[in-house]
């Protein structure tokens, strides 16, 4: 069994994610028991990252839903082609045809537009279905994912049921605005995931940085994880760290102190508050040599 998680790891990691043995676990057991995973965590941490390199190593075509509020039927399961089905009904109105045929017609598979949900299940070839950041939605739309998530398949009125060709893996990501519905959860393997260990950071960035030292990688995410322990409005993702870092080499920069950091802070940060509030922190300390020392909120 541990052979398995290890194999899955190792071509996670070949697909660029770096994954520990709870996630690997879980990635495992999903694809064993076809259950969907509900990726629960702070935004920024690599949630829609987890589904798009599970796409990557299965050499999958991955479907994705981007969730928001007020997001409807339409816009996730399917809608009908009205303009195309008034074509038809013009073209065939001064014909003798029976009306029952005509809506018959008009309710088939050639005037149906799919869309993610239904497009990841009526796939000729299996696929990665990714509906993120779910917790936006509101109970109704969880209310209809419940047959989807349980069943994979999906109850169109004028057609019938349409069964999954192809049981696709599924990833659902939430950020814990809001507290999902029991039933939800229940058909799914939950996974959690935080920001990165200091180490697990390092390796993160000279995986996705080419170019990277060990020391300097080892600076940015000490920083970063400096950082992330000040009261922000919004913490440092790991894409972002990531960004900081290619722009520190981009200027050609081998080393991190607080010039460096101050003249791209803003690669890094995305607030104006949270920029002042840095920034006043870098100036108070006036120290260039941004070696490691306990955190708090008043200085790093």
């Amino acid at each position: 069994m541990q052979d398995k998680i290890d194999n899955l790891k190792e071509g996670m990691f070949k697909a660029g994610y770096i994954c520990d043995d709870r996630t690997a676990t879980v990635l495992y057991l999903s694809e064993a028991l076809h259950k969907p995973i509900l990726v629960e965590g702070p935004a920024g941490v690599g949630k829609t990252g987890v589904a798009q390199a599970f796409s990557a190593m299965k050499n999958l075509p991955l479907v994705r839903l981007q969730c928001y509020e007020g997001i409807d039927e339409s816009k996730a399961l399917y809608e009908w082609n009205y303009k195309r089905q008034l074509l038809h009904i013009q073209a065939v109105g001064n014909q003798n045809i029976d009306p029952r045929e005509v809506e018959q017609d008009i309710f088939s598979e050639q005037y149906l537009l799919r869309r993610p949900l239904l497009q990841a299940i009526s796939s000729s070839l299996p696929s990665v279905l990714l509906i993120d950041e779910i917790d936006k939605v509101d109970f109704e739309f969880e209310a209809m994912l419940l047959e989807l998530l349980s069943e994979f398949q999906m109850s169109i009125p004028e057609l019938g049921t349409v069964k999954a060709a192809h049981i696709p893996y599924v990833f659902l990501t939430s950020n814990a605005t809001r507290e999902l519905s029991e039933a939800l959860k229940r058909r799914c393997l939950y996974l959690h995931l935080n920001f990165p260990t200091l180490a697990l950071e390092e390796q993160i960035l000279r995986l996705k940085v080419p170019g990277l030292t060990d020391h300097l990688a080892g600076k940015i995410a000490t920083v970063a994880h400096r950082i992330r322990q000040v009261d922000l409005k919004k913490a440092p993702s790991i894409a972002e760290t990531i960004d900081w870092a290619m722009a520190i080499i981009q200027l050609g920069l081998d080393d991190l102190n607080e010039a460096v950091t101050l003249q791209t802070l803003n690669v890094l940060v995305k607030h104006r508050e949270d920029l002042e509030k840095l920034e006043g922190m870098i100036y108070a300390r006036n120290d260039l040599s941004f070696q490691p020392r306990p955190v708090d909120n008043r200085a790093w």
